[in-house]
């Protein structure tokens, strides 16, 4: 989950919102770059729908940009792993193959 939900500026003149998945995509390609095949392994999606993912988060951060808007991240359709740890054993937040990967950012 983001650290923070909300990112705002000095004059802002509506809102747009980023689903979890979205904030996910943009986290694992632009900020850890993996690619995005790395990245659909990560989100356990298909390749397509992770780039389908991250064009819609890319536009939305821009929008929120350009026009001066709240950006939001809320909603989606996602499963957070029920250890988020070092206990955990799905293979996904662990240490794997000299990097490591958190599920909880």
């Amino acid at each position: 989950m983001p650290n923070a939900t909300s990112f705002y500026c000095d004059n802002s003149k509506g809102e747009i919102v980023m689903s979890v998945e979205e904030y996910e995509a943009l986290r694992l390609i632009d900020y850890k770059f993996l690619t995005q095949e790395e990245a659909s392994v990560e989100m356990q999606v298909a390749r397509t729908t992770l780039q389908r993912i991250y064009d819609s988060a890319r536009k939305k951060v821009a929008k929120a940009f350009v026009e001066s808007l709240v950006l939001r991240i809320n909603g989606g359709s996602y499963e957070l792993c029920k250890y988020r740890n070092s206990e955990c054993r799905c293979g996904r937040c662990c240490l794997k193959k000299d990097k490591i990967y958190q599920g909880d950012n």
